[in-house]
C-alpha cells in the first residue's frame, strides 16, 4: 500500500514540476495556434504548451496505467 501511494505522489510532482517549468518556459511565446476539437477550435494557444501538455497528459496517463490496482489483504 505504501508503494502504491508513492508512486502516485512522484507522479503528481514530477508532472506539477514540469508543469511549472513549462508555463514559465512558454512565456515569451509568440507562435501561436489552434487546436481543432470535434466540436469546435481552442483559442489561439502557443505550440509549445500544446506540445508540452500532450507530453505532461501522456506521462500522467503513462504513470497511471502502470499502477496496480489490486489490494491484497
Amino acid at each position: 500500500m505504501l508503494v502504491f501511494f508513492k508512486k502516485i505522489l512522484f507522479a503528481l510532482t514530477l508532472n506539477s514540476a514540469l508543469f511549472l517549468l513549462l508555463i514559465i518556459g512558454i512565456q515569451n511565446s509568440s507562435n501561436k495556434s489552434r487546436v481543432k476539437l470535434l466540436i469546435g477550435e481552442t483559442v489561439s494557444l502557443p505550440v509549445s504548451f500544446i506540445i508540452g501538455m500532450s507530453f505532461i497528459s501522456g506521462s500522467i496517463s503513462g504513470g497511471i496505467l502502470t499502477l496496480n490496482f489490486n489490494i491484497k489483504k
